[in-house]
């Protein structure tokens, strides 16, 4: 497909490294706010402060951002003839655009960063109407997207409010001064296909579109307001008994009253009232033994915090303690074993947009499994996931939404004859590099690299399942991987830090590796200078014929303490599934969709 109209005279936000977002909102924990205590106990997102705009849309798509149908933001347009399309959802797998495209290292455009292709860059313009509800006056009024790949502008009423990018992290807007109460609102959205953080989500999975997760309409009280949320468990040296301290971030100044439940919902400490300063109010409890939490023993607290009789927030506590101790990761002081699972999202007819009944699913049968962890693999889950890990009882490696191996393939194209000649593990080294220097080692991406960290933590640190982050994957090693530590250690320090081209763990809290023999990972823990632990973040390849050599990586993993599990890759296979010529159904990779390049079925 060709592009008929000429390119701007200014850089585009979508193709600029230096605007990752504008007018958004800081992030912040994944908290909603209820009226009453009752309603925020029985965690019914149906009874909170907020209005799920997900359903029918309409839809018009483009091959590039420049030939999007100008004006459609305006209130005058008439979009009667459009389209409708299903949010959550990837315009790709609803009739939209070229379809599917599958690949596992290599870019789907032509490489220059940081620029993205202006051509063949499909553009999604979304619309939709919507009513400010009538309790949500005299409220602060927010726009909450989930997910958008890969980055997006809206429009309230015809004006423009802001851009953000960051395909699987969450962005809010305000938009108090742009809605009209007692009035229908008109939303309108861009969506751009790729944007100079393209570069940096080449995940080994299918290249999938769209407003893909949630979006809400949410009413905070303007008065004063909780902004944000952060709750550590600290136990003892004896793990006995604990403190439980709490970090509350108010829109302004006020009082602040909270209550500890346990799983009954009975009292476990008294009532606390603290009055803010600045804004920020902070409190501890003391908690006589607690029932710690597990993956095996999975127990919940209930907090409840208030401002007023109007305004209620429920966070769920599990009392764990993540330690890197006597050189292995201990949870409430004792050395874990990681039987876990790489999970992509992944539905075979909803791609990324997996349906919160069929995510349930996969924990249970996970669970049914004796699957104990999970690694995010390559990104920030969908919110719920979390939720559900923290009630069923998972370890999680939270991983942030970081790649960019396709920069490999070119690294490797560069070498000369006497360097390609090189074993293979010496030549990988040499490759990757030279891969890290166009962004994992280049400080123009050092603000992206930290952005995605930072947006991972805030949504998910309240979840007591998440013991460690991840800096991402296949991104090789370079110094936005240590800004993005040094940020992560300086914010939250209660969780351990993964990242597996860190190979001699020089900034992280463990070793690391893929698919190693086993005679290797035996030798590393028969080495008695290693003081951090190792991990086998990929192993036992399940895809297509199946794993093999489980019992004798799991017997390592037990009779060696320095070696302390994996996460077997991975949980389901990538397909989509299509239909042949013949009408018969089957499961597509890539190559089945007309998508060049490609990388099959992996």
């Amino acid at each position: 497909m060709t592009s008929s109209c000429s390119f701007p005279s200014s850089r585009p936000e979508w193709a600029n490294l230096e605007v990752l977002h504008r007018n958004t909102l800081a992030p912040r924990a994944d908290f909603q706010i209820y009226n009453s205590e009752k309603e925020a106990l029985a965690r019914d997102r149906r009874h909170a402060r907020e209005v799920n705009l997900s359903g029918q849309w309409k839809f018009d798509l483009t091959n590039s951002p420049l030939d999007a149908v100008p004006g459609f933001e305006q209130e005058t347009f008439d979009s009667a003839k459009w389209p409708e399309i299903t949010v959550p959802g990837h315009w790709q797998l609803q009739g939209f655009g070229r379809g599917p495209h599958y690949t596992n290292v290599q870019y789907p455009f032509f490489v220059d960063p940081p620029h993205p292709p202006y051509i063949d860059n499909e553009c999604g313009s979304y619309l939709r109407t919507f009513d400010i509800p009538k309790d949500f006056a005299n409220s602060q009024i927010r726009l909450r997207f989930e997910g958008v790949d890969s980055a997006f502008h809206i429009w309230v009423n015809g004006q423009e409010v802001g851009y953000t990018q960051g395909a699987r992290n969450p962005s809010e807007f305000d938009i108090t001064t742009y809605v009209r109460q007692g009035e229908t609102n008109k939303l309108a959205v861009r969506v751009y296909q790729f944007c100079d953080g393209s570069y940096i989500e080449d995940q080994d999975q299918w290249w999938l579109s769209g407003i893909f997760r949630d979006v809400f309409l949410i009413a905070f009280p303007r008065e004063v307001h909780f902004e944000d949320f952060a709750v550590t468990t600290l136990l003892d040296k004896s793990y006995n008994n604990a403190e439980l301290k709490v970090r509350a971030v108010l829109s302004a100044d006020g009082v602040v009253k909270s209550r500890l439940l346990d799983a009954d919902l009975k009292p476990v400490a008294d009532v606390v009232e603290s009055t803010s300063t600045d804004g920020t109010v902070e409190w501890t409890v003391s908690v006589q033994s607690p029932r710690k939490w597990t993956a095996e023993d999975p127990y919940l607290y209930h907090l409840i915090c208030s401002i007023g009789d109007a305004q209620f927030v429920h966070h769920r506590v599990g009392f764990r303690q993540v330690e890197l101790k006597d050189g292995l990761i201990k949870v409430n002081g004792k050395r874990v074993v990681f039987k876990g699972a790489n999970r992509h999202e992944l539905h075979p007819t909803h791609g990324r947009a997996v349906p919160y009944e069929f995510m349930k699913q996969d924990l249970l049968l996970m669970k049914t499994h004796n699957i104990n962890a999970i690694r995010t693999c390559h990104q920030p889950s969908d919110p719920r996931l979390y939720d559900l890990a923290d009630e069923l009882g998972f370890w999680v490696m939270d991983e942030a939404d970081v790649e960019c191996h396709g920069f490999e393939t070119i690294a490797d194209a560069e070498l000369d004859p006497a360097e390609k000649a090189l074993p293979f593990f010496d030549r990988q080294r040499l490759t990757r590099g030279k891969a890290a220097s166009w962004t994992s080692n280049n400080t123009a991406w050092r603000a992206a690299y930290v952005d995605r960290a930072q947006h991972m933590v805030h949504r998910d640190k309240l979840h007591p399942s998440v013991i460690m982050w991840s800096l991402g994957n296949e991104a090789f090693n370079g110094s936005n991987h240590v800004a993005m530590t040094d940020w992560i250690r300086s914010y939250d320090a209660t969780r351990l830090i993964h990242y597996e081209p860190d190979l001699d763990a020089e900034y992280v809290d463990m070793h690391s590796r893929m698919y190693p023999h086993i005679k290797d990972i035996i030798e590393f823990a028969e080495n008695d200078k290693r003081r951090k632990p190792l991990v086998l973040c990929e192993y036992i390849h399940a895809m297509g014929t199946g794993p093999g050599n489980i019992k004798e990586y799991v017997d390592a993993f037990y009779n060696h303490a320095l070696l302390q599990g994996g996460w077997v890759w991975e949980w389901a296979n990538h397909g989509l599934l299509t239909k042949g010529e013949d009408g018969a159904e089957y499961y597509g990779y890539g190559g089945d969709f007309g998508d060049e390049p490609h990388d099959g079925n992996f």
